[in-house]
């Protein structure tokens, strides 16, 4: 589960990346000074890269994946946060947060299987 949501996380960051700059641009020539969709949008792609990329590199290092869900999670909240005129970016936030929790729950499940595992 960690590498498929490790992948996927790194798959979807063009997507968001490209929609993010059309929004930015859309926004600048909009003249609209208060709109801050893309540059979430942009933040919100950095975070699930680095996600990702800590998400498939925690083999077993509890700490990095624990910095994965903080990155998750923030992202999330940046995107959330930012979502205007882009309503793509609730979507993607979301699913940020969702991966954040399962990587939280798998985390929690994990140490228990392995004791249930060594009886």
């Amino acid at each position: 589960m960690k590498k498929t949501i490790g992948i996927l996380s790194i798959v979807i960051v063009p997507i968001i990346l490209f929609q993010s700059m059309i929004v930015g641009a859309a926004n600048t020539l909009s003249n609209d000074s208060t709109a801050v969709d893309g540059s979430a949008g942009v933040l919100l792609a950095v975070c699930l890269l680095v996600s990702g990329i800590l998400v498939l590199a925690s083999k077993k290092s509890r700490g990095t994946l624990i910095t994965a869900i903080v990155f998750y999670t923030l992202g999330g909240l940046i995107g959330l946060a930012g979502a205007g005129i882009y309503r793509d970016l609730v979507i993607w936030s979301v699913i940020s947060l969702i991966f954040a929790t399962l990587l939280l729950v798998f985390q929690i499940i994990k140490p228990k299987r392995n004791k249930l595992d060594h009886k």
